[in-house]
C-alpha cells in the first residue's frame, strides 16, 4: 500500500516540479509586447521617475556573438542610491543584487516575460534587519515599473 500512495504522489507531483523549482522571490508579469518594446518602456518609465538606467544587455545577441542561439532575452540594471544604499549599510553583500534588474525574454511557446526579484527575497537572501519602509518602497516602485513595462500598447 505505501509503494502505490508513492507512485501516485510521484505521478502527480513530478509534473509540478518545474513550477517549484523556480527562483525563490521571483516575480514574473507576462507582457504582450516583445521582449525588445517591453525593455523599451520599462527604461521610458524609469528614466520619467528619474532612475539612473546602469546596464541594458542583449543575452541573445551575445549568444549569436559566441555561436549560440538564444530566444531574444535581455536584462535592464537600474537603481536608486537612496533606496539601494541603505540595504548595503545594514548588509554589504546585498550588493550582489544590487542595482536592482529586470529581465525579459521570450519563452518557448513565444511568450514574453518579466521578471525580477522580490525586495522580501533581498531581505531574506542578506538577513538585512530593519529598512521596512525601504524595502516597501522598493517593492511598490519596483511593481509599478513592472506594469507599465508589460502594460498592453
Amino acid at each position: 500500500m505505501r509503494l502505490l500512495i508513492l507512485f501516485f504522489a510521484a505521478l502527480f507531483v513530478t509534473p509540478a516540479l518545474p513550477a517549484l523549482a523556480k527562483a525563490p522571490g521571483l516575480v514574473t508579469i507576462e507582457s504582450k509586447s516583445s521582449v525588445k518594446d517591453t525593455g523599451d518602456k520599462l527604461v521610458k518609465a524609469l528614466e520619467e521617475k528619474g532612475i539612473k538606467v546602469a546596464a541594458r544587455i542583449d543575452h541573445a545577441a551575445g549568444a549569436k556573438a559566441a555561436g549560440l542561439d538564444l530566444p531574444p532575452t535581455e536584462v535592464i540594471m537600474f537603481g536608486n542610491p537612496k533606496l539601494g544604499t541603505p540595504l548595503m549599510q545594514a548588509e554589504r553583500t546585498a550588493g550582489l543584487d544590487l542595482p536592482m534588474k529586470m529581465l525579459i525574454w521570450q519563452d518557448a511557446k513565444g511568450k514574453v516575460w518579466l521578471g525580477y526579484l522580490s525586495p522580501a527575497q533581498l531581505k531574506a537572501r542578506y538577513a538585512i534587519k530593519g529598512n521596512d519602509e525601504v524595502l516597501k518602497t522598493m517593492t511598490g516602485a519596483l511593481d509599478a515599473f513592472a506594469k507599465a513595462a508589460t502594460a498592453p500598447n
